[in-house]
């Protein structure tokens, strides 16, 4: 990020490419043939339905599968078009959503449902035996949970905006709860399953046994009753255990044996996810294909939003980039063999806010980077834009302690960042923070103005030292950015539940 000047306010309260060149399957074109609801049985006798996009030509060609929970028939626009690049895409629901049988509960079955359906997808009669797998969020979940089967047939992966763990950085952060995204995309996932329901109570001919006929119950409203029983468990399971452990990805880098090209996003509320993921495997993966497979590429917006404005921001025109012509490149090169120059091209691709450009880089973390302590100062009231806070590279000496009273009955409101599944009402990703700055129990310290523009990129933590008069407190702290006309925008933040904090596992009051 680049810009003047630098502000970080800690919100302390209890809750806080280039485009490549035409490929020579962009060239060959085929007439594309489609396949619904093709069924394929699973280990246990559960039948799952996809749609299959088929080239119409003779021959073999790689398969692109993804797996969703969001409706298979979403995916049309991309199925025709990979076909028609030489690939056979095949669109399946998974179980319990939409075509397919049995009982929704996310992560639990993705594993072996993953492997019989890479296998499954491999033995079709246009498939050449390679299949690669795509898609973004719980559609990136489903390959990763996939992949640490070790399906024979599995040849790379492409996730994007996706996590590495689906305690901490999915449904918890840093020990806390993530309210709302959880329960926004629990709702939206209630929906499929209650229409599944109101279909089972559908039953006309029940009525021919009622005399005499004076009424009928055209549609029983189905019953609610544990429509969504995953989101309990997730409160009973606040710490990281066994429920937990056996679906954690950073759990099971090892079981990893393909490439994987990872696509996160500032302002993405998995970033911290997609970037562990890359960083790690790069040493972790199973096999050296693995380990040297691994390719990253860092827009802006992802959950937060698409297009040149995100949030309260515009990053400019080189922003969008077409992001499926830039997986079916890879793929290219990776299941048909194409020599179009993706394995002279460097790894990593970050765009670089305030320049708002692409950048291709050696490695992330870049190497190049300076780790840069800043510490706190302040004459003991730091409350709000007003206070005496303020932030250098100077090492902190004997001062005050800085203090603020919490009221849950008026808790600092979010305003954008990271979110998931729709904005807040005060709107989502970089969004202008002195409403919440001006307040005493805020603390904010400033920067002096920089001098000269300076970029940050890379890692960033907080070493706070604190004590409370509750039981547990939640701290939470934002990195961010004052324009020299005053808007605050925020560029990462962090939370952390103070029971977890030597652990999570093991919870320490």
């Amino acid at each position: 990020m680049v810009k003047k000047r630098v502000v970080v306010a800690f919100f302390f309260a209890a809750i806080a490419s280039q485009l490549a060149p035409e490929s020579q399957a962009d060239t060959e074109k085929y007439e594309v043939t489609v396949q619904r609801n093709i069924p394929a049985k699973m280990r246990d006798g559960v039948t799952l339905r996809a749609d299959i996009y088929r080239p119409k030509a003779d021959g073999k060609f790689p398969v692109l599968l993804v797996r969703t929970p969001y409706d298979k028939t979403g995916i049309l626009n991309f199925g025709l078009r990979a076909a028609t690049r030489g690939y056979v895409v095949v669109a399946q629901d998974v179980r319990g959503r939409f075509t397919s049988e049995g009982e929704w509960y996310p992560f639990k079955n993705e594993s072996l449902d993953g492997y019989d359906t890479v296998e499954w997808a491999a033995a079709l009669p246009d498939s050449n035996g390679k299949v690669g797998m795509f898609g973004g969020s719980y559609v990136g979940a489903t390959q990763y949970l996939a992949a640490i089967s070790k399906p024979p047939h599995l040849a790379g992966i492409c996730p994007t905006v996706t996590a590495s763990n689906y305690h901490d950085g999915w449904t918890y952060q840093g020990g806390a709860f993530e309210q709302w995204f959880n329960e926004s995309w629990s709702s939206g996932l209630a929906h499929d399953t209650m229409r599944r329901r109101s279909e089972n109570n559908i039953k006309p001919l029940e009525g021919s046994k009622v005399l005499p006929l004076l009424s009928y119950p055209v549609l029983e409203p189905p019953s609610s009753t544990d429509i969504a029983t995953y989101f309990t468990d997730w409160l009973a399971n606040p710490n990281y255990d066994n429920y937990w452990k056996q679906i954690s990805i950073e759990d099971h880098y090892a079981d990893i044996q393909v490439p994987v090209f990872g696509i996160g996003a500032w302002y993405d509320i998995f970033l911290g996810g997609t970037l562990r993921n890359y960083i790690r495997m790069k040493t972790e993966a199973g096999t050296e294909a693995a380990r040297r497979g691994q390719r990253l590429e860092v827009t802006v917006g992802g959950h937060a939003g698409g297009g040149r404005k995100v949030g309260a921001v515009d990053f400019g025109e080189k922003l969008q980039l077409d992001d499926e012509d830039v997986m079916l490149r890879w793929y290219d090169w990776l299941l048909k063999g194409e020599a179009n120059g993706v394995e002279k091209e460097k790894p990593v691709r970050i765009f670089v806010m305030g320049k708002n450009e692409w950048r291709d880089e050696d490695d992330w973390p870049l190497a190049r980077a300076k780790s840069t302590r800043y510490y706190l100062h302040s004459a003991g009231a730091a409350n709000g834009l007003g206070g005496n806070g303020t932030l250098n590279t100077i090492v902190a000496a004997e001062e005050k302690a800085d203090q603020y009273i919490y009221d849950p009955s008026d808790a600092v409101p979010t305003i954008g960042g990271p979110l998931c599944c729709q904005a807040l009402p005060t709107g989502i990703g970089p969004q202008d923070q002195r409403p919440a700055e001006e307040r005493k129990d805020v603390l904010v310290y400033t920067t002096a103005a920089f001098a000269k523009d300076t970029e940050v990129s890379g890692p960033v933590s907080l070493d706070l030292y604190a004590s409370s008069s509750a039981v547990d407190t939640d701290f939470a702290g934002k990195l961010v950015d004052v324009w020299p006309d005053g808007f605050a925008q925020n560029l990462t933040e962090g939370i952390l539940r103070l029971r977890y904090r030597n652990s999570q596992e093991k919870p320490e009051l």
